[in-house]
């Protein structure tokens, strides 16, 4: 039978109980901020306390069933005996599921997300397929009914994608996506190929936890806000004022650009959020001390070695290296069907966190 340490359940459930009369306190009702951050305290210790509490019942019930093995009636030990087996199985069941619900949170994973795509090695091949990419993870976020929104879309003539930045707003978006980030490879017979030959490509994607500008202190002297006029299609739907926005962000460099809203007003609101969400990750990478190795690990040169995960068209294969694991179902994978890697992946991390935790 499996065993777990209790001091950290019985603590959780003792600070579940005292946020439980506070949140109760009408001093503590009139501060709305501080109520809700009760409130969402008490609503992420709830499913630990209720896991607990169904541990405490098992090992109850074990145990009464380990004095029924103590009778003269040898029918009465055989169902104990069973009874035995069925709560110990009950039991390493509940104790795993609290050692995962035990792990250190990812802050940023309750987040929406911004998600960079761009075409790396192979030309107008990458950049056709960086736009298979967006699509992908827009159809994903539709089977997931989360919402997206276009920040910067840069096109080539054939309908690729030079550049791509939108955001996928909904409750744990960032806890799914983030295993995404990275080079994706893909191998296929190109529609600018003439003799049939397979090519090899790839894309870099980079998701980002949204900020809220609340969340970093963007002062005035430190960025210069440029207009300039939308780039689009053509015809009659061209953008013809300046309401694109470009900000320039002096201490970091780093500069974000919206032209999606057709207001000026609304993109230069989206570009600070979106400016607000890599400072966000800078800073947050800088205190760490990780910043440099975690761009690189997630983005790398786009070179084709560096790569998380190959997109084989003509075996009908996606396989992600980290995890080693292949999906033989490329259309609908790339269709947004994507719970399935999104899953495996998940495990995976869990899985390590749970053998550095022993």
């Amino acid at each position: 039978m499996r065993e777990i340490k209790t001091d950290k359940l019985d603590a959780i459930c003792e600070r579940f109980k005292i946020i439980d009369e506070r949140v109760q306190d009408p001093a503590v009702i009139a501060d709305n901020k501080a109520w809700a951050e009760l409130c969402r305290e008490r609503s992420e210790l709830m499913p630990i306390v209720e896991k607990y509490a169904e541990l405490k019942k098992a090992q109850r019930d074990y145990a009464d069933a380990v004095d029924m093995l103590k009778s003269d009636d040898p029918e009465f030990v055989l169902l104990a005996k069973e009874e035995c087996e069925k709560q110990t199985e009950l039991i390493d069941g509940i104790i795993d599921e609290l050692k995962i619900m035990l792990l250190p949170k990812d802050p940023n994973d309750g987040k929406s997300a911004v998600l960079e795509v761009r075409p790396a090695a192979g030309g107008e091949e990458a950049a056709l397929f960086a736009a298979e990419i967006c699509r992908m993870y827009k159809m994903y976020a539709e089977r997931k009914r989360w919402s997206v929104e276009d920040i910067s879309i840069n096109e080539t003539e054939l309908g690729g994608i030079k550049e791509a930045v939108f955001g996928i707003g909904g409750k744990d978006v960032f806890s799914f996506l983030k295993y995404e980030s990275g080079v994706h490879r893909v191998q296929r017979v190109p529609v600018t190929e003439t003799q049939g030959r397979v090519h090899t490509s790839t894309v870099t994607v980079a998701v980002l936890p949204e900020a809220e500008t609340v969340d970093v202190e963007i002062l005035e002297k430190d960025i210069k806000i440029d207009t300039f006029r939308s780039s689009g299609a053509g015809g009659q739907h061209i953008n013809k004022t300046d309401s694109a926005i470009r900000i320039t962000h002096f201490p970091t460099g780093i500069v974000v650009t919206c032209q999606d809203q057709r207001s000026q007003t609304k993109n230069k609101e989206r570009a600070m959020q979106v400016l607000a969400t890599k400072l966000y990750d800078y800073y947050q990478g800088k205190k760490d001390d990780e910043y440099a190795s975690l761009r690189k690990g997630q983005v790398g040169t786009g070179d084709r070695s560096e790569r998380i995960r190959t997109y084989n068209f003509p075996q009908g294969r996606v396989t992600d290296h980290r995890i080693g694991f292949t999906l033989y179902s490329i259309d609908e994978f790339m269709n947004g069907d994507l719970d399935k890697m999104t899953e495996a992946l998940r495990l995976a991390d869990q899985t390590r966190k749970l053998e550095g935790a022993e």
